[in-house]
């Protein structure tokens, strides 16, 4: 029997409208509720069952008709990239409850006391309006809230109030390998922060070692937005799945948000009024609905006086050198990284811009992936997994992107989804110092695989890197309104009741997994949200 359409009318009193339900909105959302206030969350995805994710790892393993593992819908996520590389936006980016931390990598790390001061120190990007200082205590409430794993061992992190809420994952095997070659060399190395359990929690178990982090952790021992969504709903809120925003409406001064409209499945159009709106759609589609919400008062799209919406889209950029080794490594055991090194973070010019270097647990081919590609079966087909897999190696690194006006997301009127509203265009390149710095990563990556003696086999440098899918700085934020979307309170300055929530009000990008600052940044947020109402 066909379960009943859930329903998907507006709510008559709300103080707060939230679109979007990944990390953001859901952290804004359930600090809303257990403040007391009446919440709707809207999303333009599903609200996927918990109880499929069992499936998706197996559809992730085996081979199949390659659809993805968290669905999609080519009509609704279509999207143009006329920049100077293709940006390939829907290979990473999940629309639905959770958002893409269905599907992350768990890592999550601050960003560094010199990320938001580049222009002050080094007269490069932009500084933000707010110092680590600032958001400091905002870093500890977001560790606490994903109940991140870490050992505080990092010498290269930014002063700290007190160790990580869960014990760090034990380094991997193949951490060892690559720990003596970098002693020889002088590289420092550390354990690296997980938002997933050590041990269990009130909220999941203790990761089990499935090994299949990205793209989706069956046993829930990975934090994704869910969690913040259950808190939400427990405390009264109400999600509305499958409804993207067409558009917001404002007040005849352009001073206030009236109301969000959002179609429902059936082709219907509501109105979804409240006091306050934040908009937590992510980096790209933050923009979008902005520009798709233009009207008289606002022409070039709501919030956008300063010109500035969807301009300096930033992402990080990969670096990697990978080979193999004349012995085991267990590789693959482990989905996640368990060392990096942050000694090259910070910059000491204005030279090159942030690397985060990385020790991978998962490089070389699966088991899975051998068999899947070899047309042998029994006996030759045990022999060329043992050939292919098991001794390989690979470091990897984040850099840093600056931002630049030229790289940004507009709308592209001569394609339409299947409301029929301009997709986003991705308009995306990399300058000279962000490929020197890719050149830089990958000179520190050779020398300590030629110390191992592997035998390297892969690069990933200027030439042939591609982004890591961290959108950021589309609605940057700022305190002069000519020159920002929002001010410090992540509040658009336009528009009295419209909070921006998430990576797209980056300033800078550092070289740091972004959802760590995310989730400081819509505490920060929500609060500011609460003392309004």
């Amino acid at each position: 029997m066909t379960a009943p359409e859930p329903d998907r009318t507006p709510s008559e009193r709300t103080d707060v409208c939230v679109v979007g339900a990944g990390p953001a909105g859901a952290i804004v959302a359930a600090e809303a509720a257990r403040a007391g206030h009446d919440v709707v969350v809207i999303e333009a995805g599903p609200r996927f069952d918990p109880e499929d994710r069992v499936r998706r790892m197996e559809r992730h393993l085996r081979p199949g008709d390659g659809a993805p593992v968290w669905d999609g819908d080519a009509a609704r996520d279509a999207y143009s990239s006329s920049g100077g590389r293709h940006y390939p936006l829907n290979a990473a980016r999940v629309k639905g409850v959770g958002g893409t931390t269905l599907h992350w990598q768990g890592m999550v790390m601050r960003l560094h006391e010199q990320d938001f001061e580049l222009d002050s120190e080094l007269g490069v990007a932009a500084d933000w309006p707010l110092s680590y200082a600032d958001l400091r205590p905002y870093y500890a409430d977001a560790e606490a809230e994903l109940s991140v794993a870490g050992a505080s061992d990092n010498p290269f992190e930014p002063p700290r109030e007190n160790p990580h809420p869960l014990p760090a994952f034990p380094p991997s095997y193949s951490d060892s390998l690559f720990a003596e070659a970098c002693e020889s060399l002088g590289i420092a190395t550390h354990s690296v922060p997980n938002a997933r359990n050590s041990e269990p929690t009130d909220e999941a178990g203790a990761c089990v070692g499935y090994g299949t982090c990205k793209p989706v952790c069956p046993s829930g021992a990975k934090y994704d937005a869910t969690r913040h969504i259950d808190a939400a709903e427990a405390n009264g809120a109400r999600v509305i799945d499958r409804v993207p925003v067409q558009r917001f409406e404002h007040d005849d001064g352009g001073e206030r948000v009236t109301a969000a409209v959002y179609a429902t499945p059936d082709g219907d159009e509501h109105r979804q009024e409240a006091r306050e709106f934040v908009l937590a759609a992510g980096g790209v589609e933050t923009p979008r609905l902005l520009f798709l919400s233009a009207t008289e008062t606002y022409p070039d799209g709501l919030a956008n006086s300063s010109g500035l919406v969807g301009r300096y889209f930033m992402d990080h950029v990969f670096a990697g050198v990978g080979g193999r080794l004349d012995e085991p490594t267990r590789q693959k055991h482990v989905g996640f990284n368990t060392t990096e090194s942050h000694q090259f973070y910070d910059r000491p010019d204005d030279s090159r811009s942030a690397i985060k270097m990385e020790f991978l647990n998962y490089a070389g081919p699966a088991p899975t992936d051998v068999a899947a590609e070899a047309d042998v079966f029994g006996d030759e087909l045990l022999a060329e997994i043992r050939d292919a897999y098991g001794t390989h190696v690979a470091m990897g690194a984040l850099v840093e992107q600056y931002p630049r006006r030229e790289n940004r997301v507009r709308l592209d009127p001569s394609r339409t989804d299947d409301h029929g509203n301009p997709v986003p265009d991705v308009v995306w390149s990399l300058d000279d110092r962000t490929r020197a710095t890719i050149r830089r990563a990958n000179e520190i990556q050779r020398s300590v695989l030629d110390e191992m003696d592997a035998e390297i086999t892969w690069t990933v440098g200027p030439d042939s890197t591609g982004p890591a899918f961290h959108q950021m700085g589309t609605t940057r934020m700022g305190t002069d309104p000519e020159e920002s979307v929002v001010d410090p309170q992540l509040r658009t300055h336009d528009l009295s009741n419209l909070t921006v929530a998430g990576s797209s009000v980056f300033v800078t990008g550092g070289a740091m997994n972004p959802t760590l600052t995310i989730a400081a940044l819509a505490l920060k947020a929500a609060d500011h949200v609460t003392e309004r109402l």
